[in-house]
């Protein structure tokens, strides 16, 4: 529990009617949630308006109510708090909450369209076998040290963010590797927490259901970076077309990543692409690694460089690079005795899903076909399907376009949208089979 007064420290408040001298339990912004004591967040949601359900919340044991409307009707004994932006509020207080745990622990942000969940779970790992406690905040799993706690969300809600890290920082976590989505900043899911790094992987088309158009999606990227203070590190790999455009109003220390561009930090050089695992010149010292595709050369490139910026001894960074080996989903291979060889790979944009080839061309024998099993989610980006579509098409001989959690939308119709921009070749077969199962067997 902590004094109301407490919780709304830093707060920008327009007006307070009630007292603030009582303990709050939890915090919420879904009125289902709320216990007795509970603080209730009224957020204008996308769907829903939060505003609707105070009296809700307040039947439910709410004594506090931060809102950037008051209801017409107050309860006498419920302290009402005005704010111009309640997502803003919901970040403050949850850090308040949790007595600011990102001032305890070194919180590092992965941004960028792919590599997010490859990079921050591959950090956690490197630094685990490191022997240094830490905590991993991701779209797979959020663990705790060995400790697992699972995820519904790329980048979880304010308080559940500040729960977790306070959970780290009583465990005695030193280090935090956290995905930062899109939506997390967007939605100020991180404000207030503090940085101690930040690391830029690529930018493609993604998530254009919920910006307005690419521009704005690359600006909220760019937000994140903005934001990190003067003894924060940026980690950017500048042979993306957005790289350096990330660090224009930057404060943070800044390091270039990459295998082409000019005044790099930290360059790579991609000696062998095999199943087994890429070969990489990383500074001027052959590192083999466990983990195959070319684009993982950049993911690689990228722990080693926010790695040695914490651990100073690049002999000890490499040894666990070399230990590394793929995240669940992510370009997994499975081998067998047929010749017949896998990919597993979760790629959902038409950037992630046309590397994903480009490592599989590096990698085959000139004389092994390529089928491809692949399908885009409902209710998300329309226009990404034909994009994807096509490039499946163009890059296999056999492809089998299929269901790929359709939400609201109806399985066919996805389909028929990523089939439009095709046009059909002799040598190249395409199937259409809505059922996942039978299009996988």
């Amino acid at each position: 529990m902590k004094l109301l007064k407490n919780i709304l420290l830093n707060l920008p408040i327009e007006t307070i009617i009630g007292s603030t001298n009582f303990p709050i339990t939890n915090i919420v912004f879904n009125s289902n949630s709320c216990i007795k004591n509970s603080l209730f967040i009224a957020i204008k949601g996308y769907s829903k308006d939060g505003h609707k359900f105070i009296d809700s919340a307040i039947s439910s044991g709410a004594l506090a109510i931060i809102c950037e409307e008051f209801p017409l009707e107050k309860h006498p004994n419920v302290t009402y708090v005005k704010v111009t932006d309640s997502r803003a509020a919901l970040a403050i207080t949850s850090s308040n909450f949790f007595d600011n745990p990102s001032n305890k622990i070194k919180v590092v942000g992965i941004t960028g369209t792919n590599g997010k969940t490859t990079i921050t779970t591959l950090l956690y790992n490197l630094f685990q076998s490191l022997h240094i406690k830490c905590g991993l905040i991701s779209t797979i799993e959020n663990r705790i040290c060995d400790k697992i706690v699972l995820s519904d969300s790329t980048t979880p809600d304010a308080f559940k963010i500040n729960e977790l890290l306070n959970e780290m920082v009583l465990s005695d976590c030193k280090i935090c590797f956290m995905e930062v989505s899109s939506h997390g900043i967007k939605q100020k899911r991180i404000l207030g927490i503090r940085f101690f790094g930040g690391v830029f992987t690529n930018i493609s088309r993604d998530h254009l259901d919920y910006h307005k158009d690419l521009d704005d999606y690359i600006l909220t990227k760019k937000l994140f970076f903005d934001s990190l203070g003067e003894g924060a590190v940026a980690i950017v790999n500048k042979d993306d077309d957005f790289g350096e455009k990330m660090l224009f109003d930057c404060k943070a220390k800044k390091v270039f990543y990459g295998l082409y561009s000019k005044g790099l930090n930290h360059k790579a050089v991609v000696l062998e692409n095999k199943l087994t695992g890429l070969l990489l010149e990383i500074d001027g010292q052959n590192v083999k690694t466990k983990i195959p595709g070319i684009f993982n050369a950049y993911n690689l490139l990228a722990i080693y460089a926010l790695a040695i910026q914490i651990e100073k001894e690049k002999k000890n960074v490499i040894k666990s690079l070399i230990r590394l080996e793929s995240v669940l989903g992510r370009f997994n291979i499975i081998k067998s005795n047929t010749g017949i060889n896998t990919i597993i790979d979760y790629a959902h944009s038409p950037g992630a899903i046309k590397t994903i080839f480009q490592s599989i061309v590096s990698i085959k024998n000139a004389n092994q076909k390529v089928i491809t099993v692949v399908g885009c989610g409902g209710n998300r980006d329309i226009g990404k399907r034909p994009m994807m579509g096509a490039i499946s098409y163009e890059n296999s001989d056999i492809t089998i376009f299929t269901s790929d959690n359709p939400r609201d939308e109806g399985i066919d119709e996805i389909i028929e949208q990523m089939s439009v921009s095709i046009q059909e070749k002799i040598e190249k077969k395409l199937i259409k089979i809505g059922d996942r199962k039978k299009a996988i067997k």
